[in-house]
């Protein structure tokens, strides 16, 4: 990711029936720890106590072997997190745990939701007190209403007063929900394990533990998971929602060993690549990805254009994902250490550089600055997704029009900008045909505006803490 401020994104993962529930949470958010570098948290159920442990910072750094032992139980939540609403603090860790008047609940949460401040003021009206400035938070208000007799109800009434993009998983002492908005913005996959059934928020979780992966939860799907078994509820069944399957999932966000919305990503980025080779062809000498996240679509533009691959940029792999740290100073940081350029590989060669996206521009320009004095004669910019030209509301932090350089300029100002030979974004055409699903089941707003729901004018990851400041009288 060339300029990596984005959102989501988060990761959720939860186990129901299994001895070692805590322990295989773990390991579960060691595979999603991609989604989420902010923190992380695991919520265990001993079918009569909930039991969290969370805190800032990556997994390997939250938790220990004495943490986990103090997690009880044989079901477990566990959530990976990059602030999509709200500051980067304890206080907005997850999974987010309550106790209420039919007991206990613990929620993990990944995507955005875009009427949280209106709901969150009418529940304000009615007196509930919000202890964290998570949109995520609002869930568990919405459940606690006393006329509910029991979770399911609980659940299946809340969800259709939220609107936007949510994959959930909730726990409480006796069951695990796994809960996906209607429009299934966000994947969310099931699996099972022996007699255990897992979710996950990507399948390459399911690898790391040994489970098989069964199928994705369906958009607008609530799956009830009990010492009964499994089943679903279905809220807005009779009600029409088109699919709006987050496409950046597939040229970014997701692991490249995973399966989401039916397609290995892997294999769809080497499309993506070899689209743009179509699209977009070079006389060049060499293919460089960006990596990591750039090399299946170099490959399938290396192969597609008969160039060879070379790997010309080496990566510090105990660097982060540049794009999901939450500061501007650190993603700047990042940036100078995460990427090397091998001279004796790029030295007077004509090369092609591949890379996901541009939001800003200005981690491109260096990674082109580094190509330049590493002796590279030509550096033609190949991008596999269209130009973002709007923010997204739905879970993922690109910034406002104002700082998207495609909104900004034009690709004649952005080739001057990169100081590149010359520059080409795959069209949404030739992303979308990447992938076996229909057109029209995917997201594209980011790249052309059209918002499958109704949004504000602008949007803000701190409004709801601007709002409660502004309730109290802060500057």
């Amino acid at each position: 990711m060339s300029d990596e401020n984005i959102k989501e994104y988060c990761g959720v993962f939860g186990i129901f029936n299994h001895p070692d529930a805590a322990r295989l949470t773990h390991l579960g958010l060691f595979a999603l720890q991609h989604r989420g570098e902010e923190a992380a948290g695991i919520c265990t159920s001993d079918s009569r106590d909930l039991h969290l442990y969370k805190n800032t910072g990556l997994v390997g750094e939250v938790f220990t072997e004495d943490s986990i032992a103090k997690l009880p139980g044989r079901a477990a939540v566990g959530h990976v997190r990059y602030s999509t609403t709200g500051s980067s603090n304890v206080h907005n860790a997850q999974p987010y745990k309550v106790s209420y008047s039919r007991g206990q609940v613990a929620i993990a949460h990944n995507g955005n939701l875009v009427n949280a401040q209106i709901l969150r003021d009418e529940l304000e009206g009615y007196g509930s007190i919000f202890s964290s400035t998570m949109d995520s938070e609002i869930f568990v208000h919405l459940m606690a209403k006393p006329s509910y007799k029991n979770p399911e109800e609980a659940i299946f009434q809340s969800v259709q007063r939220v609107e936007g993009a949510y994959s959930l998983i909730v726990l409480t002492e006796s069951q695990l929900f796994g809960i996906r908005d209607p429009y299934g913005f966000r994947p969310l996959c099931l699996g099972r394990l022996g007699d255990s059934y897992v979710l996950a928020s990507e399948t390459c979780a399911f690898d790391l533990i040994g489970a098989d992966y069964l199928r994705e939860v369906e958009p607008g799907e609530i799956i009830v998971i009990d010492n009964h078994g499994l089943r679903s509820l279905f809220p807005f069944q009779g009600k029409a929602t088109r699919r709006a399957h987050c496409i950046f999932e597939h040229v970014y966000f997701a692991r490249p060993d995973s399966t989401i919305f039916g397609d290995n990503v892997a294999l769809v980025r080497e499309k993506l690549g070899r689209q743009l080779a179509k699209e977009h062809p070079a006389d060049a000498d060499i293919v460089v990805p960006v990596p990591d996240s750039g090399n299946f679509a170099a490959i399938g533009y290396a192969k597609e254009s008969g160039i060879p691959l070379a790997h010309g940029f080496t990566r510090n792999h105990y660097i982060g994902r540049t794009f999901i740290s939450p500061s501007q100073s650190m993603r700047t940081l990042k940036v100078k250490i995460k990427l090397n350029p091998i001279r004796e590989i790029v030295a007077g060669q004509r090369v092609v550089v591949i890379d996901d996206s541009i939001v800003r521009g200005n981690t491109s320009k260096s990674r082109v600055s580094l190509l330049r004095r590493a002796g590279a004669s030509e550096v033609h910019m190949r991008i596999s997704c269209p130009p973002h030209v709007s923010p997204c509301y739905y879970g993922i932090d690109f910034p406002s029009k104002q700082e998207l350089i495609a909104c900004n300029k034009s690709l004649e100002e952005i080739k001057a900008f990169l100081e590149v030979d010359s520059i080409g974004y795959l069209s949404i055409e030739g992303m979308l045909q990447a992938t076996t699903r229909k057109p029209t089941d995917f997201c594209t707003a980011c790249f052309n505006g059209q918002y499958p729901t109704k949004v504000a004018d602008s949007t803000d990851k701190f409004k709801l803490e601007k709002a409660r400041d502004e309730k109290a009288g802060c500057k």
